[in-house]
């Protein structure tokens, strides 16, 4: 393994971007801008397409959310915080709908990467990662409590895949994205319960 500047300043816009995230802060948004195109180049550096090939669909994915977090509908608005959206959750269909949609593509994008780009040293892991972080991103962007759970299991799945292709600073980062997702989830069910 060798020193990265680009894992570690991906690193801390990371851990910066989901601890305001992690809060209900709006202000995530600005730092997860940066973050995603730190990862981009990050993802390019390592050959790790799925990774690479996310970061403009989450930058997508980002500016929705920063919109429907200060934008809410009149029934979405949160009691505690003016003009913001307020925390809801999945109802059991919508989970099984949403878990089925990572297994599918996954196991669909897995394939099709191994065969476009043989470099990818974990093709279906890589894969999995990504759809994972795409529905825990658009979960987020809705200000759903579930997307807590998805980022558990992303941050269990990336531990893995940074690892394996020898980043220094992304396991770490991954390790403590855990602890804020479960930290997170606690928070986000006392907010849902507020109506914040």
């Amino acid at each position: 393994m060798t020193f990265n500047w680009l894992d570690l300043v991906s690193s801390l816009l990371g851990l910066t971007c989901v601890f305001l995230a992690g809060r209900g802060s709006k202000y995530n948004f600005w730092v997860g801008y940066l973050y995603t195109i730190a990862l981009f180049f990050l993802f390019w550096q390592k050959d790790l397409m799925a990774s690479l090939l996310l970061q403009p669909v989450s930058l997508g994915i980002n500016i929705l959310g920063h919109y429907r977090w200060t934008h809410p509908k009149a029934d979405e608005v949160s009691s505690e915080k003016t003009g913001e959206l307020k925390v809801t959750m999945l109802t059991w269909p919508e989970r099984i709908i949403a878990l089925a949609v990572v297994l599918i593509v996954a196991a669909l994008w897995g394939g099709l990467l191994q065969r476009l780009h043989p470099a990818d040293p974990q093709p279906y892991l890589d894969s999995c990662v990504t759809i994972l972080i795409l529905v825990a991103q658009y979960l987020s962007a809705q200000k759903k409590w579930d997307c807590w759970v998805a980022w558990i299991l992303v941050n269990i799945t990336q531990l893995i895949l940074h690892l394996s292709v020898g980043n220094i600073f992304m396991p770490i980062v991954s390790a403590l994205y855990l602890v804020n997702s479960i930290v997170s989830l606690v928070h986000w069910e006392k907010m849902y319960r507020r109506k914040a």
